[in-house]
């Protein structure tokens, strides 16, 4: 008989026959709740999910060529050849004169390590394909952790930026001995030099070349080992020269001779031991919400110190690390005169979302235990919460062991499925108490055949719930990893609450197994409950069932209800956005001044700029970072920030009080820096970009145009005709491209003849006006313990330099040794400078990008505007333009461009998520097909997933909230979850049919008597769901989760039941006919 028995019990019920009076049962548990611990205490925590996106800059040098040439014969083979590699998404690159880059961006997923190795095999087995003349290929690999976690910022009032460099230089090699530290860098300040300024008058005078001065300095300023020798039976190393020590040896070198008396370099020059020629600026500013700790500034020199972390380390313990440690050094290494303001911690950022969230799970966990306690009483809500920390910890051990990191989206994967992980516990506890009541004993037999009995049903539903899931893990692009946590660790919870319902939920329950009196009183309760849903439910759905007509206005009515929801789409009554902003405490605005425009002239608008954003109170702090790069960010690395380093470029980083502190969001502050400062950098002819941290993965702008066309000359006439329809779109913002705009550049035309005929080369005359021009370097002086080497400078004096006119007479030699004047060996020209030569994907193409605001914040509002304006545009070459959407035009043979930015993400994004929709469609229907044998049945309990709708969007018009790709996330999961509440109508009806009622009856019944689980089910969802509707990401997933079970389960008490009705004999001819036979 056991033989026989042991199959009917199922999986579950033999789960339960195992565990339910086993003393390994509590030790499992308590070993399951260490476990999950242990995943919390040791799971790194960061504030999003990392994505591997590896991109490789590869840097060539062309001297002297233009970038046309640049572009062809260095740039081009160098495209080919990445284009060939394996798991390459995109080949970028952009050649200018004398100089060239190429970008590779690999897929998604691909790691960083492989992928440097293939580029540099690749560069590696094809250099013989690069022409004479192009410097070794420097290859610089950017991934996420290289992004600092932590930056500090140097600044005083008394001490200069050189000197802060210095300490800057000793602070970083400190904190680089905390554990788990990655690259570091500082940024600002000037480096020491030894600096010597010529005058070419004195040269002239003296007969003396800057060849002459360079090799003399060279060959003063060396050391090395020659040899070794014996004596006196001891065994020497023999070391011979002398390394150049001070400015004073410098200036002591003879040079020359003039009346036989020797020429020293002093007699030419003047020697400077110092910081270098500004070259950028990093300033500090404070706001007008500096902390009463912090010293109130404006302007001050400043260096900042930028930290990562290594792969795969906790970012909030490396930065609490190095904070500890900069902490233990002010004092000793950092000076009182030196302030200190740490104007980047991703580590704190991340712990406070985790600890944020980590409340929330906790607030949901309370308000889903106390809903269980007052739906189904308090024994069995014991039973059914000690579930949910169980089920939650493990879940946290496995995203450890899957290395994945606690971030605000996996913790939202928790809080999303906290509802929903207590329902199959609450399902098996609850049917244990009824068999227990209906048998009048509370054995273990009745509770293991109690979970045989939901065995089946509860399965079903859980994979229905997981069908839905997860598709959703294979969404491309870089929302794909970013939202994998979603799908992957929502299912590992349900799959484990189904596991702890059948092995704990059973144990736990006969520990609390209440006495007979105990349940009957439950039972009358229960019945009183029941009349009371009877009163409400029946007189709505029998008049429904009896008249046809009424069915039928009803059923129309929902239809109306479902198009009228989604007209609130085209009627932009809901708008639509991939992710909303979210409130962070910094933004950052970057300066685009004219080409050619001087440090002085971009440090005085960045000033006033700084001057202006003072007009918020929430600012504290900012620093302008003027010809220099600003530590990036995730977004920053994708944009290339990290690059921009030309005298017209700066960048201003703006930080906020703590959103505990301040009313207004970040993107709403962002908003008002906009409309500040746009008159003021219009007024110099700036352009400037408000620049917020994406929500989600950062693109290169929110409105991208890559135009495409046969010629140059096309393409940047379509850009800018397109710069000007951009402008025309209210909401469409910080328009720019990516074209240089024109600008002179000077150059000495030698004349060849006169050259060759005086016996000069023009390699001499080139390293000799290099030398003059500044920055020459001749090697560097071996002193103290610096940490970047002090180099020793040529160049004439900045008066000389900017005088072309004084060069005339600068000594040039001569193959006989004689000296000749430069302005013999040719003159110096004012020419155009040429312009960047952008690729992509070895095409020749421009950029022209944006940003939307407002509440038409997405990008196709804004390409829906750009389009209508240019729908009568006629190219320079004749062709009526209109962009494509998927892919770059087939043709450069006319102009044509591509919508590209957050619309590629955006495009991506929802058509993987309709796809992964209609693929979960489509595993539910086979589900059910398999468990109830036919094809009917199935399309009735799927009835009601569309109804969601009906809530869900006009939820996002009640509360003003945008409809993301976290909402289609919610309404993609609400599938499972109302088709989980069918499929309790469903069954039961048949049941009840199967018992020889009558199906009106039972379809009525079912409704009544399954509401008050369905609801129990529903309200424990959106009692999670409700602890994340102020996040400013998940709010559109949270908006789903309220709003659509409100609706969508009303509909559904109705909309099955007729649905069975409708169906007839395919629903119900099998029960009914063995219904009306005698018992054999």
């Amino acid at each position: 008989m056991v033989r026989e028995e042991v199959p009917a019990l199922g999986m579950a019920g033999s789960m339960a026959r195992l565990f339910i009076e086993s003393p390994l049962s509590p030790l499992l548990l308590l070993a399951t709740l260490f476990v999950g611990l242990l995943g919390l205490l040791f799971t790194p925590r960061q504030e999003d999910p990392e994505i591997s996106v590896p991109m490789v800059d590869i840097f060539v040098q062309f001297p002297g060529v233009a970038a046309p040439q640049v572009a062809t014969l260095a740039i081009d083979p160098l495209e080919r050849m990445m284009s060939e590699l394996p798991g390459v998404k995109h080949v970028y690159s952009a050649a200018r004169r004398e100089e060239g880059m190429v970008t590779v961006r690999f897929e998604v997923g691909e790691l960083l390590g492989p992928s440097i190795v293939k580029v540099h095999d690749k560069l590696q087995s094809n250099l013989d394909k690069m022409p004479p003349g192009v410097s070794m290929p420097l290859v610089k690999p950017k991934g996420i952790d290289d992004v600092p976690v932590v930056t500090v910022t140097l600044w005083s009032q008394r001490i200069d930026d050189s000197e802060l460099r210095r300490l800057a230089l000793d602070l970083l090699q400190r904190l680089k001995e905390v554990r788990d530290t990655g690259p570091g860098f500082v940024v600002g300040g000037r480096p020491r030099e030894i600096r010597i300024e010529i005058e070419p008058e004195r040269l002239a005078g003296f007969d003396i070349s800057l060849d002459t001065v360079a090799n003399t300095i060279r060959g003063a300023n060396g050391e090395q080992g020659i040899g070794t020798l014996e004596r006196d039976n001891t065994a020497f190393q023999v070391s011979s020269g002398a390394f150049l020590q001070t400015a004073k040896d410098v200036g002591d070198l003879v040079v020359g001779s003039s009346g036989g008396s020797p020429v020293y370099l002093s007699d030419l020059a003047r020697i400077v031991d110092g910081p270098g020629e500004t070259e950028q600026l990093v300033t500090y500013h404070s706001g007008p919400a500096v902390g009463k700790e912090m010293a109130v500034t404006d302007g001050a020199p400043a260096v900042t110190i930028a930290i990562a972390k290594k792969q795969g380390t906790n970012g909030v313990t490396v930065a609490r690390d190095i904070l500890d440690r900069l902490a233990a050094l002010k004092g000793r290494l950092i000076p009182e005169t030196v302030n200190v303001s740490i104007t980047r911690n991703y580590g704190k950022t991340a712990n406070d979302k985790v600890n944020e969230l980590l409340a929330s799970l906790l607030g949901a966990a309370i308000a889903v235990s106390l809903l269980c306690w007052i739906t189904i009483g308090t024994r069995p809500a014991v039973v059914v919460i000690v579930v949910i920390p169980v089920v939650i910890l493990i879940t946290i051990w496995s995203a450890w062991v899957l290395d994945y990191t606690i971030n605000r989206v996996s913790l939202f994967a928790l809080i999303f499925a906290i509802g929903i992980l207590v329902d199959d516990a609450t399902v098996v506890v609850e049917n244990i108490f009824r068999r227990w009541l209906h048998e009048g004993e509370t054995s273990a037999a009745i509770a293991i055949d109690a979970v045989r009995e939901v065995g089946n049903p509860t399965i079903i539903a859980t994979l229905t719930v997981l069908a839905a899931l997860l598709p959703m893990g294979f969404v491309s692009g870089m929302m794909g990893p970013y939202m994998f946590p979603i799908p992957l660790l929502a299912s590992v919870a349900m799959t484990f609450s189904l596991f702890a319902a059948f092995v704990f939920t059973p144990w736990f329950a006969m520990q609390l197994r209440p006495k007979l009196a105990a349940l009957r009183r439950a039972e009358q309760r229960e019945h009183r409950i029941q009349e009371g849903i009877g009163r409400v439910y029946r007189p709505f759905i029998e008049p429904l069932i009896k008249s046809r007509r009424k069915g039928q206005v009803f059923l129309w009515v929902t239809v109306a209800a479902f198009f009228l929801a989604c007209a609130m789409f085209y009627t932009q009554a809901v708008t639509v956005k991939m992710l909303p902003f979210d409130n962070k405490p910094e933004f950052d605005v970057v300066i685009n001044m004219p080409e050619g425009t001087s440090l002085p002239v971009t440090a005085n608008l960045s000033w006033q700029l700084v001057d202006k954003l003072r007009e918020l109170d929430e600012v504290t702090e900012m620093q302008s970072y003027i010809g220099t790069v600003s530590p990036f960010n995730f977004n920053g690395m994708v944009r290339h920030y990290y690059l921009r380093g030309q005298p017209w470029e700066a960048n201003i980083q703006v930080m906020l009080q703590d959103k505990s502190e301040r009313k207004r969001s970040s993107h709403e502050l962002a908003e008002a820096a906009r409309a500040l400062l746009t008159p003021l950098a219009r007024e110099s002819g700036a352009r400037i970009a408000v620049v917020e941290m994406p929500p989600g993965p950062p693109v290169l702008q929110t409105m991208v145009v890559e135009i495409y066309g046969p010629d140059a000359d096309t393409r940047r006439q379509v850009a800018a005709d397109l710069m000007r329809f951009f402008e025309q779109v209210p909401n469409l913002v910080d328009v720019d491209s990516y074209m240089t705009e024109s600008h002179d550049r000077w150059h000495f035309a030698v004349d060849t003849e006169k050259a060759v005929r005086r016996g000069v080369t023009v390699a001499t005359i080139n390293r000799n006006l290099d030398m003059a021009m500044g920055g020459y370097q001749l090697g560097d002086i071996k002193r103290g313990k610096e940490r970047e080497p002090t180099y020793i400078v040529i160049q004439l004096s900045f008066a000389a330099r900017s005088e072309l006119g004084r060069l005339s007479n600068l000594p040039i030699p001569s193959g006989d040794g004689t000296k000749v004047s430069l302005s013999e060996l040719g003159q110096f020209r004012r020419v155009a400078e040429d312009p960047v030569i952008y690729h992509k994907d070895l095409r020749p193409m421009e950029y022209v990008t944006g940003e939307m605001e407002g509440r038409l914040g997405a990008p196709i509002y804004g390409m829906l505007a750009v389009e209508e304006l240019i729908k009568n545009y006629q190219a320079p070459d004749g062709v009526f333009l209109s962009g494509t959407l998927t892919g770059p035009p087939v043709d450069d043979a006319e102009s044509g461009f591509e919508w590209s930015g957050e619309w590629v993400v955006t495009y991506e994004t929802f058509r993987d998520m309709g796809l992964a929709f209609a693929a979960a469609l489509v595993l539910i229907y086979v589900l059910l097909v398999w468990e109830f044998g036919n094809f009917i049945q199935p399309a009735i309990i799927m009835a009601p997933i569309p109804l969601t709708l009906i809530g869900i969007i006009p939820g996002h018009w009640l509360l003003n909230a945008e409809f993301t790709a976290t909402s289609m996330i919610g309404f993609i999961a609400l599938a499972g979850i109302e088709v989980r509440n069918s499929i309790l109508l469903v069954d039961f009806a048949k049941n009840e049919v199967h018992r020889g009622i009558g199906v009106h009856e039972a379809v009525v019944q079912a409704g009544q008597i399954r509401m008050r689980p369905i609801w129990v089910t529903d309200l424990t969802m959106m009692a999670g769901a409700f602890a994340i509707l102020f996040d400013p990401i998940f709010q559109g997933m949270a908006i789903s989760l309220l709003f659509g079970p409100i609706v969508a389960t009303s509909l559904t008490l109705i909309v099955v039941p007729l649905g069975c009705i409708s169906a007839g004999g395919a629903f119900c001819a099998e029960e009914a006919g063995k219904a009306l036979l005698p018992e054999s």
